[in-house]
């Protein structure tokens, strides 16, 4: 589990680099704002589309092959683009296609590298095991995003690719020398004998719609995408706006954003027994605090309340991750995944003109005071309806006659 966390760090700091520089060169080749958008929406669109497959795939294949396969190809994926923006010969039609065929990896990549990690402790840990993850992701986000300024200004635009496709040859080296812990939940891979294709989508599809807790999770988590979390979006707005600070004040609003997803990954990884309810909590106390920042009348006050949002955030999303990546069958985990892969693009698509037009209507403080209302009313009312579901009274139907038979009939019958 060390190895594997080093490995992630690594590779994630070098996806957070390359992230950092592709949309400056989407702008230098286009010169279009909207261009950058929509290489972000191409590369997006496979996950909406072929998710469930990409699932289907991680089930029917041993982890660790199909994690490693998939880690080669976004490698190679990005050596690639690395060679063409050095050679000058990089152009959109050309960037827009490795943006898709990224996309399509990582749909057989996210799930197959996060269930294998879940394999290398016992089950009572896998919490745990997530919430390091999730820590491991936002350090290295910080690091690939300090380390790509400095990467492209002494050696290029090209280099960020080249470091990134390092990071991901690294993690395919590693995974092979990786065990699974004594007592692990290993799936047994679905071969394509026993089970076709259309067939094992189906039954994923199917698992998914009719558990509730994953509606449940679903619906939760929906609700706080779309109206909430989009922070680098409303904050912005907040800061730069009635709050009259500039990009300088804005940085630091994020720095401190940083830091407390880092907090809530840690205090997130000593849960051991996640529930949807504890998700649905944290997501409806991070709507509250959702609303006071948006009536926040000073900078300073804004950053005490963004420290406990990026922490409620945080720990939030480690038990949903929880949730999603333990309550399924481990047969049908991969599967479970894609199709949460899918629902996810939804809302992260979605999720940022809907609040665009928000704010267009009510403006930023509107936008962060309604859009939470909407969070913990929303959350705090399917509480109400479940609990009410719950206590109903059963009503048990009697048959129409229900008489004693006579005592001549019992010795008969006796």
């Amino acid at each position: 589990m060390r190895w594997w966390s080093v490995a992630n760090f690594v590779s994630n700091a070098g996806t957070w680099m390359q992230l950092t520089v592709q949309n400056l060169l989407v702008l230098q080749i286009t010169g279009s704002a909207a261009a950058t958008g929509l290489s972000m929406s191409v590369q997006a669109a496979p996950a909406l589309l072929v998710s469930v497959v990409g699932g289907a795939a991680v089930d029917r294949f041993p982890r660790k092959l199909t994690a490693t396969v998939s880690q080669a190809a976004l490698g190679g994926i990005a050596f690639v683009t690395a060679t063409l923006v050095a050679l000058d010969q990089l152009n959109m039609a050309t960037l827009m296609t490795l943006a898709a065929v990224t996309g399509v990896v990582a749909t057989v990549d996210g799930p197959a590298c996060a269930l294998l990690g879940n394999d290398l402790v016992p089950p009572e840990d896998v919490p745990s095991a997530i919430g390091v993850g999730a820590l491991v992701h936002n350090a290295g986000r910080l690091v690939g995003a300090a380390l790509a300024g400095v990467t492209v200004g002494l050696l290029g635009t090209a280099s960020a690719y080249a470091a990134n496709g390092l990071s991901f040859l690294f993690v395919a080296a590693v995974i092979p020398f990786l065990k699974p812990a004594y007592g692990a939940v290993r799936a047994v891979p679905v071969t394509a004998e026993r089970v076709p294709q259309r067939e094992a989508v189906r039954e994923g599809l199917s698992f998914f719609v009719r558990r509730p807790r994953l509606l449940a999770l679903a619906a939760v988590t929906g609700v706080s995408a779309v109206f909430g979390r989009n922070y680098a979006l409303t904050l912005a707005v907040l800061v730069t706006g009635p709050l009259a600070g500039g990009a300088g004040a804005f940085g630091t609003v994020s720095t401190v954003l940083a830091v407390g997803g880092i907090v809530g990954a840690v205090l997130g990884a000593r849960l051991r027994r996640p529930s949807v309810r504890l998700v649905g909590t944290l997501a409806a106390t991070g709507g509250l605090l959702q609303v006071a920042a948006g009536l926040s009348p000073s900078l300073a006050v804004l950053l005490v309340l963004v420290l406990p949002m990026a922490i409620v955030e945080s720990v939030s999303d480690t038990a949903g991750t929880a949730v999603l990546q333990t309550d399924p069958p481990s047969h049908l985990r991969g599967r479970v995944l894609g199709v949460w892969g899918s629902v996810g693009t939804v809302w992260s698509l979605g999720g940022p003109p809907a609040l665009g037009l928000l704010m267009e209507l009510a403006g930023a403080r509107g936008a962060l005071v309604a859009g939470g209302l909407i969070i913990a009313c929303s959350i705090a009312s399917g509480h109400l309806a479940h609990r009410r579901r719950r206590t109903a009274p059963t009503v048990v139907l009697q048959p129409e006659e229900h008489h004693a038979p006579a005592p001549a009939v019992l010795g008969t019958a006796a």
